[in-house]
Order: structure tokens, then C-alpha cells, then sequence
């Protein structure tokens, strides 16, 4: 086997996916039989600067570059080899977000994540104008926000992309994106495969309007400001030399790679858990936390709570989107590993994290009675505006490390749940939910507290760990099939035909207590609201280091 794996690397019969997450960018390399062999990151942190949150992307290419050298480094240690080439690479990143380019293709503001709740105003407009939810994080809602606040540049706006349409379009000089990346942009018509034409006639008629307002001239229609759509499959550029060397500056990565449309980690999330047919689903956990269902049928009403997005073959999708998910267990665990260095305890990062989660086990079904928020930004779920963290008990509340880590685990997924408790009125089915990301990785543990929250059977495979940098290494490989399998049959019989998962059933004990716990998390929202009201938000924020 080493030499057959040799041999496939040595001949570029592999594909690499790189993720630009929210803690870590990740790249992963997947041999021929589309498994991960090999794995490089990078951690970074969001800044919150000039009252925005934000990532500077010059650290983005230096993270790319350490983990994709890490990840070379990694297949030369296993086969002896450096690799020169790869088959194929997909580019996955955070979804939503605004990224406004000029005419030199400069960019005019820093960018500005998903995090961000500033955009009401115009989500709210945007929302009534187009019979269409369009939450506060996409594209067009920051756009038209800054609009509304008479942003000097959106005048010079002429290309907006997400962070992935970025890196890709950096890396082979194409504005193009993938469809489930472009449906967190502007609405996308299931029947043409790319955006919504009647939409984008009823946002050019509200532009117009803003702009006879403000006196500015009129410009062209929103739509030439977009990227070019492409569905899962489709070849979308090479890699050029520029592109080689931002990934490898030792000049070792040939160019010429083909790349596939460049996704958001919603759409490589659906990919890396095989959640693209009607009634499959997943949940990612990272800094953000959502989950994915594919629908059957249209929703009947408009929910400002969930957002209709796309797979990356163009099916609909409802996703519920949470702003704040493991940021503060990821907090916590910094903290006790801190603890541990000034002890003199011999604990590795990881072994802090899985000793933490794992004593959740041991914890009161319903937390002891304690409290935790993980809103570090504003929630539009539970309609938090801005975050402020908090620990939360009552006198008679035994503080235990126990009690304190499961109401950790339950905080990240109590506004999640009242998302889904809205799908399930919409009668929206689903008969299992994949979960992945690093929360996933100590086994028994997330996934359980998941199930319960739920009320549903929650499946693990083997790659949780691994998320939308699989998922884009996978997007990447399926460039070499599409000419003879869709996408949801390249999955099933390429990729998960015989992969193993585990499954957690909701534990009777597990509901009652989270019940409970989400019956006072309801309750304590006010609690967050005083605490916005009461304590100015912090102005700016040093990146942390973030626990892989």
C-alpha cells in the first residue's frame, strides 16, 4: 500500500481541499480512494476593529501557505515524497460576508464576516421587497446596508465576492463561485441554476429608489456586481503561477491545477457528511454553529429565522444559522489549559479539551441549574443584537466542573434548537443529521448532548473531524466523475458506500434535561439584553490562540 499511495501521489492522482474556517484553515489531501491521507492548518481568530468583526487577509495567505506546507510536509513523511502536483483542488471558506472590490480590484473596506448583526435595516427592507428571507450576515444585505449608512465607497463598488470566491479568484484569476456559496449572496433560482432574475429586478427598483434619494447616479444592475454561478461539477480555472506561489512560495506546487467552483462550508459540510438528497441533513460546529436540511418542498411562509439556500448541485435548502457556537467552550478549555501550564500538569491541548467534555458526562441531566450564553456577537435567532459571554446560576446551583462544562455544551446548541423547532412546525423532515467539526472528535460526547437538544438521532463518521476541507477536496475529485454521476451518486457509491458511522439516539434523561435547561435559557435572555444595554462592547480584540 505505501508504494500503490506513493505511486498516486508521485502521479497526481490525488485532490486537495482547503478550508478557510473560522479558527483554522485547514488543507487535506485525499488519495484515490477519496480518503484523507493527509492534513496541514493553521489557527487564527476573528478581530473585532472599527465596529466590525473581521480577518485580515494577509494573515489568510500566510495561514494558507503554513498549511498547505504542513500538509506536504506530511505526505513526504508517510511516502517519501514531496509532492509537486495534485489532481484537483476545491477552496471552501465561511459563507455570507462582504467582500467589495473596486476598479483597480482593490478592496475598498476590510472585510466583514458572517458575525456581523449591523445590516437590519436592510435585511429587513430586503426581506419585504423580495418576499424572501435575506438574513442580516449575506452579502446583499451589507451591501444595501451600506447604502443606507451613505458609505463613501459603495460608489466605487464593482465586484463583490465571499471569502472563498475570493482565495479562488486569486488563485486562477475567475470570478466565479459555486452555487451554494452564491446563494448566500442573492436568492438563486432552483430552475436556472444561478440568481434569481425577478429578485434582482425588484432590488434594482429599491436601489434605484436609494439612489434618486441620495441624489447619486444610477449604476448598472446589482447583478453585474456578482460572480458567475457554477454548479458542483463544473471545471472553474487553473491554477496559475501567481496562484501556485501564494499557496507554496518555494515554488514545489506546479500550476496549471484544475479547480472546481469554489464553495462556502455550508455547501462542503453537506458534501463531507453525504447530506445533499431531500430528508438528509447535517450540523456543523465550529466558531458559528448551523444546520442544514434538504427540502422536499418549498417552506410556506417566510422565516426570518431561517435562510433558503442551495446545495452545491443548486437543490434548496433550509439552514438555520446560529452566530455562536463552540467559541466559548473553545474559551474555557484556553483557560483551564492556562491552569494546567501554571500547575506544572503535563496536558496536551487536545487532552484539556477531551478531559472538559468528557466530565459533562458526569454532570446533573439538566446542568445543576446553571447558565451558559455564548454570544459573542449578536444572535438574530433569539434577537440579540450584540453578545455579551456570561455564566449564569443561582445560589442553590452546584457549581461543579461538571455542571459548568454540560451547560457549556447545552448553551452551544440551545439557540439552534428554537431554529429547528420552526423547521419542525413547517412539518420539514428529516430522518437523520450528520454532525462534523472538532467538537466531534471526543467521541460520545457532543454528538450525545446533540441528540437530545434535538430530539433527533445524530450520526458521526470517521472525517467529523476533517469537515469542509474534506468536503472541498471531495468537490475537487468529483471534477473527474460529473461527466457520468450527479453528485449525490458520486457520494454514494465513491465515497460513503461502505463508510462507517456512529449513531446517538436521544437518552429519555438527556431531553428531560435539556428541556429544562432551554426553559431557563429562554427565561435568562433578558439577562443577555441588560448585559448588552449594561457593558459597552469591547473595541478592538487581539487574535487568540485557538485550541485545535
Amino acid at each position: 500500500m505505501p508504494n500503490a499511495l506513493r505511486d498516486a501521489v508521485a502521479a497526481g492522482r490525488t485532490a486537495m481541499g482547503i478550508e478557510f474556517g473560522s479558527t483554522r484553515i485547514k488543507a487535506c489531501l485525499v488519495g484515490p480512494d477519496l480518503a484523507p491521507i493527509a492534513t496541514g492548518s493553521y489557527a487564527w481568530e476573528n478581530q473585532y476593529a472599527d465596529g466590525f468583526w473581521t480577518y485580515g487577509l494577509d494573515e489568510l495567505w500566510t495561514g494558507a501557505q503554513a498549511a498547505v506546507d504542513a500538509l506536504l510536509v506530511d505526505v513526504e513523511q508517510q511516502v517519501g515524497i514531496r509532492p509537486t502536483t495534485v489532481g484537483a483542488i476545491g477552496v471552501s471558506a465561511m459563507m455570507h460576508g462582504y467582500l467589495a472590490f473596486g476598479t483597480h480590484d482593490d478592496l475598498l473596506v476590510p472585510f466583514r464576516t458572517l458575525r456581523n448583526s449591523t445590516t437590519q435595516a436592510a435585511a429587513t427592507q430586503l426581506t419585504d421587497r423580495l418576499g424572501f428571507n435575506i438574513p442580516l450576515r449575506w452579502s446583499v444585505a451589507h451591501y444595501v446596508q451600506a447604502m443606507l449608512d451613505h458609505e463613501p465607497h459603495v460608489a466605487q463598488v464593482r465586484h463583490l465576492t465571499t471569502l472563498a470566491g475570493y482565495v479562488h479568484w486569486r488563485l486562477t484569476g475567475q470570478q466565479v463561485l459555486g452555487v451554494g456559496d452564491a446563494s448566500g449572496m442573492f436568492p438563486i433560482d432552483r430552475a436556472t441554476g444561478t440568481y434569481d432574475t425577478d429578485k434582482i429586478a425588484a432590488l434594482d427598483g429599491l436601489l434605484r429608489q436609494h439612489r434618486a434619494e441620495d441624489g447619486t447616479k444610477a449604476s448598472d444592475s446589482f447583478v453585474d456586481l456578482l460572480p458567475c454561478v457554477l454548479p458542483a461539477g463544473r471545471g472553474a480555472g487553473h491554477l496559475t503561477e501567481e496562484g501556485a506561489r501564494l499557496l507554496d512560495p518555494t515554488g514545489t506546487l506546479q500550476d496549471g491545477i484544475p479547480l472546481c467552483p469554489p464553495e462556502g462550508d455550508a455547501g462542503t459540510g453537506m458534501v463531507a457528511t453525504n447530506a445533499v438528497t431531500p430528508r438528509t441533513g447535517n450540523v456543523s460546529v465550529g466558531t458559528s454553529i448551523f444546520a442544514m436540511v434538504v427540502l422536499e418542498s418549498a417552506l410556506r411562509r417566510v422565516h426570518p429565522e431561517i435562510d433558503v439556500v442551495a446545495t452545491p448541485a443548486g437543490d434548496p435548502v433550509a439552514m438555520v444559522h446560529c452566530n455562536n457556537g463552540a467559541n466559548e467552550i473553545d474559551a474555557w478549555a484556553r483557560l483551564f489549559f492556562q491552569f494546567a501550564v501554571a500547575s506544572g500538569l503535563p496536558l496536551a491541548e487536545d487532552e484539556v479539551f477531551a478531559v472538559l467534555l468528557r466530565k459533562a458526562l458526569e454532570a446533573d441531566a439538566g446542568a445543576g441549574g446553571l447558565l451558559a450564553y455564548n454570544n459573542l456577537s449578536g444572535e438574530p435567532v433569539t434577537g440579540l443584537s450584540e453578545g455579551r459571554p456570561l455564566v449564569v446560576r443561582s445560589p442553590g446551583s452546584p457549581l461543579t466542573l461538571a455542571n459548568f462544562m454540560r451547560a457549556q455544551v447545552y448553551g452551544a446548541f440551545a439557540a439552534l434548537r428554537l431554529g429547528m423547532d420552526m423547521l419542525a412546525a413547517e412539518e420539514v423532515g428529516v430522518d437523520t443529521l450528520v454532525a462534523h467539526g472538532g467538537l466531534f472528535r471526543t467521541e460520545g460526547v457532543a454528538q450525545r448532548f446533540l441528540a437530545a437538544a434535538l430530539g433527533t438521532p445524530i450520526a458521526v463518521g470517521h472525517a467529523a473531524g476533517e469537515g469542509g476541507a474534506w468536503g472541498g477536496a471531495l468537490l475537487a475529485a468529483y471534477l473527474q466523475a460529473a461527466h457520468t454521476h450527479d453528485l449525490s451518486t458520486f457520494l454514494d457509491t465513491r465515497v460513503f458506500a461502505d463508510a462507517a458511522q456512529q449513531i446517538a439516539h436521544p437518552h429519555p434523561d438527556d431531553e428531560a434535561g435539556f428541556a429544562d435547561y432551554l426553559e431557563r435559557y429562554q427565561s435568562g435572555l433578558a439577562i443577555q439584553r441588560a448585559a448588552v444595554s449594561a457593558l459597552p462592547p469591547q473595541t478592538s480584540a487581539e487574535p487568540e490562540e485557538t485550541l485545535p
